[in-house]
């Protein structure tokens, strides 16, 4: 059977795609940590460089724009020819940078110290959750893969649908609210994001394991930063939530 991941980017099927080399410079544990932390970089360096930018008096929106479609395109493109992830991966991460630093910059001039607590609280949730990866409290078993992933597919299906209906000028109701129903629906987001961490840690490990090409290490940052930049992300918008009720 076919393991699933919660997160589009990493599923099995990519490595019946690309096969397997043994010996022949594979994918290593190491060397993806390694290209995680390069393409974490580049997308702070984007964050701060757009950040200064705002609180500076200019006008982020349309770098914000650009950064969310091009990271879009750049994404899809990524998802369906990994072969290009070690030249797009970083011009993804800037991207992104863009996006989410001039995000970053709206909700701290909202909420002042919200930035901080959200990205600590997703380092944290991160470093539990792969702790809890390693030493095998939460396992990756199929039956956990499907509820993650059919989850993920849901919200994502919510998302959409509320895109669509602010075109009309209608919301889901509770979506957007900082009532007590709006919270939990948040927290309940967050939690899934969060989920999704062991998914990508299993088909991290997974890739290792069947001497996955190199150049998979940079596919498996790649995806593992698309769950980070997504619970971050819910971090802040619970965190608003819970902040705009004080």
């Amino acid at each position: 059977m076919l393991g699933r991941s919660g997160n589009p980017t990493l599923k099995d099927q990519t490595f019946r795609k690309t096969g397997s080399y043994p010996g022949y410079q594979s994918m290593t544990l190491d060397g993806t940590l390694n290209k995680t932390l390069i393409t974490l970089v580049i997308l702070l360096g984007g964050a701060f460089g757009i950040w200064s930018l705002y609180y500076s008096g200019q006008n982020i929106v349309p770098y914000m724009a650009g950064g969310a479609i091009i990271g879009l395109v750049l994404a899809l493109v990524i998802s369906f020819v990994p072969t290009f992830a070690p030249y797009l991966v970083p011009l993804y991460a800037l991207a992104e940078g863009l996006m989410i630093g001039g995000l970053s910059a709206i909700y701290e001039n909202l909420y002042h110290g919200i930035t901080l607590q959200a990205a600590l609280l997703t380092l944290g949730v991160a470093l539990a959750l792969l702790f809890a990866y390693k030493t095998r409290i939460i396992q990756a078993t199929e039956n956990f893969k499907m509820g993650v992933f059919a989850a993920t597919a849901g919200i994502a299906l919510v998302y959409l649908l509320n895109i669509i209906l602010q075109l009309f000028g209608v919301t889901i109701p509770y979506l957007h609210s900082n009532g007590p129903i709006g919270i939990v629906i948040s927290i309940v987001i967050v939690i899934v994001a969060a989920l999704n961490l062991i998914l990508d840690f299993d088909f991290i490990e997974k890739g290792v394991q069947r001497d996955a090409p190199k150049y998979m290490e940079w596919y498996g940052a790649f995806g593992l930063m698309v769950t980070l930049v997504w619970l971050y992300v819910e971090m802040l918008r619970l965190l608003s939530k819970v902040w705009s009720r004080d």
